[in-house]
């Protein structure tokens, strides 16, 4: 079998090479530490190589994370004991620990798969579209969304709670409310994980996921938050 090459994170601009010798942990007590935040895993996700790949292991309990190749044209939804190999050049990272979001980027040099950011096409010829947003459902993911696409690079933000995100709008709670229910049944109706409500399903966990597989997949991005102060005086 053929030697595997190493693998480099990078995390709140500090990059760190992953060697195969041994499995390597993230975490809040682990080889890169994420932070300190007690509702992180002392061990949450491994990197390690098997079978002549490398994987990416949820080994967590309760966390689950957002995986997604640099175009954001292929996404996972990496729930607790799950795993993937590691098959882009290019592999982002995301996840919500309590109200805090954060990201990293796993670079490698294995390219088993290429992945373009035009539209899709069954096997009958039928071209898939990317989910399209309404112009108020943009501007909510976008005031959720705000602090990630800000931070200069990957690493660590929070998600602004209903109140503060909707203050950000000049709408009322209800409207908020209405329309992140909407976004949220729009998404699960495209078999997105994760949004659907529930006993046991927090409200920050239902934003943070939206968050996560907004940006992920590229839904908003940097380019679009010129709306968020555009809509201000509309709003006011």
């Amino acid at each position: 079998m053929h030697a595997m090459t190493p693998l480099r994170v990078e995390f709140c601009g500090e990059w760190t090479t992953v060697q195969p010798d041994r499995p390597f942990g993230i975490g809040r007590e682990a080889d890169l530490v994420i932070d300190d935040n007690p509702y992180l895993h002392r061990t949450f996700l491994t990197l390690a190589a098997e079978h002549g790949l490398w994987w990416l292991h949820n080994v967590g309990q309760l966390l689950s994370a957002t995986v997604s190749d640099a175009t954001g044209s292929v996404q996972a939804w990496l729930g607790p004991g799950a795993r993937l190999p590691i098959v882009f050049p290019t592999l982002h990272v995301m996840f919500s620990a309590g109200a805090t979001t954060y990201d990293f980027t796993v670079h490698a040099e294995s390219d088993f798969y290429a992945t373009t950011l035009t539209a899709e096409t069954d096997v009958d010829g039928t071209t898939i579209m990317p989910i399209s947003l309404t112009p108020s459902q943009r501007l909510l993911v976008l005031a959720l969304a705000e602090p990630v696409l800000r931070q200069p690079s990957a690493g660590r933000a929070t998600v602004p709670s209903s109140a503060e995100a909707a203050a950000r709008l000049g709408w009322s709670m209800t409207t908020f409310n209405r329309k992140l229910d909407n976004v949220c049944e729009k998404l699960d109706r495209f078999g997105v994980d994760g949004l659907r409500g529930g006993r046991g399903r927090l409200a920050t966990n239902r934003r943070a996921r939206l968050v996560e597989y907004a940006v992920a997949t590229r839904l908003v991005s940097v380019a679009d938050l010129h709306l968020l102060d555009r809509a201000e005086p509309e709003a006011r």
